[in-house]
């Protein structure tokens, strides 16, 4: 049977929770732990940023939700490059793409041993079981995807439920016997509005990471061309909430003076609660992390198979198991990870790393630019409205891919190129043999 029928037959599994909790599952992982102590030097301004980064998200969630309006396919920002750009821009995006997530794997999983130091303290001076832990979580969330992906689904619906918990005890807690005696200078840095705009909204950015989460594996979902946009749109705003409030309920608990160099602010925030709270916080960043990372793995294997439905890569990768996983596209992702995490913990290749981890960043936010793009062109002739909603978004993926450094997106386009050859090889085995012109169509 044909990948593409055969995908359109398919049950699908995921409900709006599960798209809902892979987008928010996603964007809230361990960084917003400490985004508290990286915003404090800023004060009360470095809100300014907050607000800018979250109505940025805000205009790109809503042009995804207009693209998913019009494809019932797995891929998200791929399928919208391609359908608007063709074969080459929508391979190349997806190149990077996938990359970044197979780049990230390993990074939150160092991230969750981090965490799990608090209860082992001797961890931290074991790097051969840093590694072994980090490695035997990856494939432990892995073997999760490999199942199915209504296990993957509802494992992440549970763990991003749980990361909440803490998160939402601090607001509270902070609503409540908040001080506010205890909140920063308005701008205690003394620099200029614009500057400390520019500086907080490249702080913050980062954090909306993930919100195209749920376009991705459309193929599953449930009516998606409604659950989708909602999912997507509604997973934002929660997470703005989220970020927002935190950071004040932290600033309201934490005098000024000790949070600028807290290393765990929360943890901080929570000490009024009793003994027992900053461990709570603890298992929270460790759920936190570990939901991050279940959801960058689930997303990691949709993406060689929704290049491998339009035979632009080997059609194996296509092929699904009993559970719905894309077995082979999964594996390779994992392995690939795991390769980066050995090297991460082995002396001579931990520069190599992070150099790949670098080149990374700019790709995760390149398909979010050319999907603005996308619905540019889709929007201009008919909806102006949304042509403005695109611009903006558009304007907003440009300067955060620009905030990201020239040397980032150097090297990030460098990463992207790479994958011609292998664009090459699977235009030649779809059609035969390719004149260069050919390439470009």
């Amino acid at each position: 049977m044909d990948n593409s029928i055969e995908e359109a037959s398919r049950p699908r599994t995921i409900g709006f929770w599960g798209a809902w909790s892979l987008t928010v599952g996603v964007m809230i992982g361990s960084g917003i732990f400490l985004l508290p102590s990286v915003m404090a030097p800023y004060g009360l301004m470095g809100f300014s940023g907050w607000v800018l980064t979250a109505a940025g998200s805000i205009m790109l969630a809503l042009v995804m939700s207009r693209l998913a309006l019009r494809t019932t396919r797995s891929g998200g920002p791929y399928i919208y490059a391609r359908e608007a750009f063709g074969d080459l821009p929508g391979f190349l995006v997806i190149w990077g793409y996938w990359a970044s997530y197979w780049i990230a794997i390993p990074t939150v999983a160092i991230a969750f041993v981090g965490y799990l130091a608090v209860f082992f303290p001797a961890l931290s001076q074991a790097p051969i079981a840093q590694a072994g832990v980090a490695l035997g979580l990856i494939w432990l969330l892995g073997i999760v995807s490999l199942r199915g992906v209504r296990e993957a689904s509802l494992v992440q619906l549970g763990m991003t439920l749980l990361k909440l918990l803490p998160i939402l005890a601090i607001i509270g807690y902070g609503a409540v016997a908040g001080q506010v005696e205890n909140l920063p200078d308005f701008n205690p840095s003394g620099q200029p509005f614009l500057p400390v705009l520019a500086t907080t909204a490249l702080l913050t950015m980062w954090a909306f990471s993930g919100l195209e989460c749920a376009t991705i594996p459309a193929g599953d979902v449930r009516d998606p061309q409604k659950t989708i946009p909602r999912a997507t749109l509604i997973g934002t705003i929660t997470v703005a909430i989220v970020y927002i409030a935190s950071t004040a309920a932290v600033m309201l608990l934490v005098p000024a003076s000790e949070l600028v160099d807290s290393t765990s602010p929360f943890s901080d925030a929570a000490r009024g609660l009793g003994p027992w709270a900053p461990k709570m916080v603890a298992i929270g960043a460790l759920i936190s992390t570990a939901g991050c990372l279940n959801g960058l793995i689930f997303i990691a294997g949709q993406l060689p198979m929704a290049v491998a439905i339009d035979k632009l890569a080997p059609k194996a990768f296509a092929k699904r198991n009993s559970g719905g996983a894309p077995q082979l596209s999964l594996l390779v992702s994992l392995i690939l990870a795991s390769a980066l995490l050995l090297a991460n913990f082995s002396g001579e290749l931990i520069d190599t790393f992070e150099f790949l981890l670098m080149m990374s960043t700019v790709t995760i936010l390149l398909p979010l630019l050319v999907s603005a793009l996308a619905e540019l062109r889709h929007s201009w002739a008919t909806a102006r409205s949304w042509a403005i909603i695109a611009i903006l978004a558009t304007l907003y993926s440009a300067f955060a891919i620009y905030g990201s450094g020239l040397e980032v997106m150097f090297w990030g386009m460098v990463l992207m190129l790479v994958g011609l050859p292998v664009y090459v090889l699977g235009r030649q085995r779809k059609v035969g043999k390719v004149s260069p012109s050919a390439l470009l169509e």
